[in-house]
């Protein structure tokens, strides 16, 4: 897994093409390039600023996220991808969770106990995994690690005091 330093002036970014030199905001960092996911659907795990991150390239869209599962530390980078309720998720291999890539929301399948006999929908839970802002610019990736003052229950597995228990 990559490295990438916190949010420093090695984030910053010049455009020489032209005589505008525009700065990458300087809570944002440089992920990777978009050339490091190649084809419809990959993925990068990387740590930054300490966080154990997943950037997830599926189509033409990118996301970004926690890459431990929230619910007991398991292998989230490694789950299937799947579309449930149109939403796209990934799935723990471990306990076969579902966690929502763009709003870190957990799936499941409800079920109205009064009537049983119709159909089983998909619904959306409270986030528990933390996803993170993704800017694409000139075939960077850039990412913008969301607010880590209010807790969620992935940040107990992605952290560099996880690292270390």
């Amino acid at each position: 897994m990559e490295t990438r330093p916190p949010y420093s002036k090695s984030a910053r970014l010049e455009n020489d093409n032209d005589h505008n030199h525009s700065a990458v905001p300087l809570d944002e960092v440089l992920a990777c390039s978009t050339s490091e996911l190649p084809g419809r659907t990959s993925r990068k795990r990387l740590k930054i600023d300490g966080r154990d991150i997943l950037i997830i390239k599926y189509g033409v869209n990118y996301y970004a996220m926690d890459s431990v599962c929230y619910h007991a530390g398991g292998p989230l980078y490694d789950g299937d991808i799947e579309e449930l309720g149109g939403r796209l998720c990934l799935v723990c291999p471990w306990h076969k969770y579902k966690v929502c890539v763009d709003t870190g929301q957990n799936y499941y399948q409800s079920v109205d106990p009064f009537h049983p006999k119709t159909s089983v929908k998909w619904t959306a839970g409270s986030q528990r995994q933390r996803t993170h802002a993704v800017r694409v610019h000139e075939g960077n990736i850039y990412l913008k690690l969301t607010d880590r003052d209010g807790t969620l229950d992935s940040d107990k597995y992605n952290t560099e005091k996880q690292d270390n228990l």
